[in-house]
């Protein structure tokens, strides 16, 4: 497996980074365990949340430089890449300032004596990260199990080495030990026997369906807890009542952010016969007016791919998706006189349930439009999906909006808006789309031990 920086504008390759060998590996996990029994569970909630602190406040004050390497690596907006650095630093801060409370002893009604339950730390936790959000990934990650008294190696993904490279150097900087936080260039061999070590005590992954299932299995095998986010093809779903404009907007803003490439985008858009017709007409004008360049330019609007192979792949489902039935309204093709790896904005229609592209996720600037007769119709093709990660619901009427958010399958809905992420917002799904629980109070209790303390 290479590490290795390629932009994806101009396909420059930068730094490459060697896979560590096994005996690197068996040095940084017994680092890890020595960090975790002999330091890191045993520092009070005020140590580590002044690493914490320490590590936001460093984010914030070398902010450019840390979005710049998201933008060089991936492909990402700078303003985009800045936004990251910013909600990384918030939720470093927001864990340092909760944890505590989120993990406090529980007391408990009994008939018989005392009872209470305390949490506890479980040990070293294993992560294996994407890159399309190269520190966030990383931070909801490692946040909140740093404060709830766990250590973490973190395998990221292969085209953002720097990045991982940086995030390491960010918490050795703001002060945690030696074993705390460890990144690994480690070999697809070598995930395996990370998972396997007893000493290691859980594992995460953002990844494909693919990647979780061969991960939960292994980790499964050795009784070891895990947490999954996988893909999704969220609805986007616009009601009779809806403010037109403003799902219109947010409808582009929820499929076109990193260029289309995030699990929560807004890639399923399912709008009631009424207002079809306009809708889609403006949300086709809005799609045709963004602008590829250079992602460091901010005047650039569309942002390329994060890699050759990923433009393939999403013209090759394109091509696919037409070839079986699905109309093309716009684009679909690779936009010519650009030297990266921009993909043309692009709508499908007309995408019948026995067309492959029905029940893909499509990971990119391409949008599944859909026009239904009224509202039951919307809620039943919206969970007519293998994921279940996030949704929108558009309507005037907030009350209809929760009942229909009720109805949908995902883990998440959002009430006319696309979806957002926040640190004190659970985020996590259904079905295909992976269990567990990120962000806010949930995603602390995850990788703990609620240990039963009963007086008699």
């Amino acid at each position: 497996m290479a590490y290795q920086t390629t932009n994806p504008y101009n396909g420059q390759v930068g730094k490459i980074f060697d896979e560590i060998s096994d005996a690197q590996l068996e040095a940084s996990i017994r680092a890890a365990d020595d960090c975790f029994r002999n330091h890191w569970r045993k520092t009070s909630f005020e140590e580590r949340k002044a690493i914490l602190k320490r590590a936001a406040s460093i984010m914030r004050e070398r902010s450019q430089g840390f979005a710049e390497l998201i933008s060089l690596e991936m492909g990402k907006l700078i303003a985009q890449s800045q936004g990251e650095v910013a909600l990384c630093a918030a939720i470093l801060d927001y864990y340092a300032d909760h944890a505590e409370a989120f993990l406090a002893p529980e007391r408990l009604a009994s008939s018989r004596g005392e009872a209470m339950v305390e949490s506890s730390p479980l040990g070293v936790l294993f992560g294996v990260e994407p890159w399309n959000f190269p520190y966030y990934q990383l931070v909801r990650f490692a946040a909140p199990n740093l404060m709830a008294g766990n250590v973490v190696l973190v395998k990221h993904a292969s085209n953002v080495p720097q990045c991982a490279l940086a995030f390491e150097g960010l918490l050795s900087d703001a002060g945690a030990p030696p074993g705390a936080y460890t990144n690994l260039f480690v070999s697809k061999d070598q995930i395996g026997r990370i998972i396997d070590d007893d000493r290691v005590r859980g594992v995460a992954l953002t990844g494909s369906e693919g990647a979780g299932a061969v991960v939960a299995a292994r980790a499964g095998k050795n009784l070891k807890k895990t947490t999954l986010e996988l893909g999704g093809s969220d609805a986007f779903i616009v009601l009779d009542d809806a403010d037109l404009e403003k799902a219109v907007k947010h409808a582009v803003s929820g499929r076109m952010g990193n260029a289309g490439q995030a699990c929560t985008a807004s890639k399923r858009i399912i709008v009631v016969e009424s207002l079809a017709d306009r809708f889609l007409e403006k949300f086709q004008a809005a799609m045709a007016g963004f602008k590829p360049g250079d992602p460091m330019d901010k005047e650039t609007t569309l942002a390329p791919l994060s890699s050759s192979q990923a433009l393939k792949t999403l013209l090759g489902q394109v091509e696919e998706a037409v070839g079986r039935g699905a109309r093309l309204l716009m684009g679909g093709r690779r936009i010519d006189g650009e030297r990266g790896e921009f993909m043309q904005p692009t709508i499908l229609t007309d995408i019948a349930p026995d067309n492959p592209a029905y029940h893909q996720e499509f990971f990119g600037p391409v949008a599944l439009f859909f026009r239904v007769p009224d509202e039951d119709a919307a809620v039943k093709l919206a969970n007519d999906s293998p994921f279940g990660l996030g949704g929108s619901v558009f309507t005037s009427d907030i009350e209809r909006g929760r009942a229909v958010a009720r109805r949908i399958d995902t883990g998440m809905v959002f009430i006319n808006s696309s979806a957002v992420s926040s640190p004190e917002l659970p985020f996590g799904g259904v079905k295909n789309s992976g269990y567990g629980r990120e962000l806010s109070s949930a995603g602390i209790q995850e990788f703990v031990n609620k240990k039963l303390i009963r007086v008699a």
